[in-house]
C-alpha cells in the first residue's frame, strides 16, 4: 500500500527570516494524521535569510540529519564542533543525554536550504555525538546511495535508530530500485523534480508513504533528488 502526500499538504510557517515547510506536527503546526512515520519523527525543509538562524537552543535523545540543498549551514554545538556543512554532506547529531547548538546562515544575499531530519533512536541516555561526511554527485547518480543507518555501512553516517537513509538523483532513462523488507515502513520524500514511485507520479516536495509493499522501484526522473527511509514499523 501506498500512500502520496502533496506538498503544498504539508504544514507551513513563515517568519520572515525563515519559511519552513513541516511533513509532520512541529511547534505551531498540528495534525493528529500526520505525527510521524514509522520512527520518523520530523522532516522540516527550511530556508534562512542570509545572517539569520536558530540561536543556541537543546536537544535530548533524538538523531538529528541535517541535509542541505543550497547554501551552507553553520553549525556549533556544545561539543566542542564548529562546523560548515555545504550541499553533498550529511551531518548527524546524536542529542543523547542533551546537547546544545546553533545554526545560522552567515553567507551574505545567499538562502541556506536545507531538510532537517528527526528520527527517534532506540537507544537513550548515551553521550551526545556528531559525524558529518560527503556524498558526491557521482555516489548518487542514477543509483540510491546509503547515506544514514544504524551501523555505518558503506562509509554512511552511523545513527542510533533502527533505520536506512538513502539519497539519490534521477534524470531522464536513470533508474533505482530497491528490495523492501516485512515488516518495515519506507517513506519517499522527493527534495526537488519530478519522479515516478511505484508507477506514480511525484513532484517537489511530495512524499509517499509505503507499507506491505515488496520492492521501491524510481523511474522517469527530471532533475530528480530524492530520500528514502527504511523505518521500523
Amino acid at each position: 500500500m501506498m500512500t502520496l502526500r502533496k506538498s503544498e499538504d504539508r504544514g507551513y510557517a513563515d517568519h520572515g527570516w525563515l519559511k519552513s515547510h513541516h511533513s509532520f506536527s512541529f511547534a505551531g503546526y498540528y495534525d493528529a494524521a500526520h505525527m510521524g512515520f514509522g520512527n520518523l519523527r520530523v522532516i522540516n525543509e527550511d530556508q534562512i535569510a542570509a545572517g539569520k538562524g536558530f540561536g543556541t537552543h537543546g536537544h535530548k535523545d533524538m538523531e538529528i540529519i541535517s541535509y542541505v540543498l543550497s547554501g551552507e549551514l553553520a553549525h556549533r554545538d556544545s561539543m566542542g564542533n564548529v562546523k560548515g556543512i555545504p550541499p553533498g554532506d550529511v551531518q548527524r547529531m546524536s542529542a543523547g543525554t542533551g546537547v546544545q547548538h546553533s545554526e545560522f546562515n552567515h553567507a551574505p544575499g545567499q538562502m541556506t536550504h536545507f531538510l532537517q531530519i528527526w528520527i527517534e533512536p532506540n537507544v537513550t541516555g548515551i553521550a551526545p555525538s556528531y559525524e558529518q561526511k560527503s556524498f558526491t554527485e557521482q555516489e548518487k547518480r542514477g543509483q540510491l546511495r546509503l547515506v544514514a543507518s544504524n551501523d555505518g555501512f558503506d562509509n554512511s553516517v552511523t545513527v542510533h535508530a533502527d533505520a536506512k537513509v538513502y539519497a539519490g538523483l534521477l534524470d531522464g532513462d536513470e533508474k533505482a530500485d530497491l528490495r523492501l523488507a516485512p515488516g518495515r515502513k519506507t517513506y519517499v520524500h522527493l527534495v526537488r523534480g519530478e519522479l515516478q514511485v511505484n508507477g506514480q507520479a511525484m513532484h517537489q516536495g511530495d512524499a509517499a508513504m509505503i507499507e506491505s509493499e515488496s520492492r521501491l522501484e524510481l523511474q522517469a526522473g527530471r532533475n530528480a533528488e530524492v530520500l528514502v527511509f527504511d523505518l521500523a514499523a
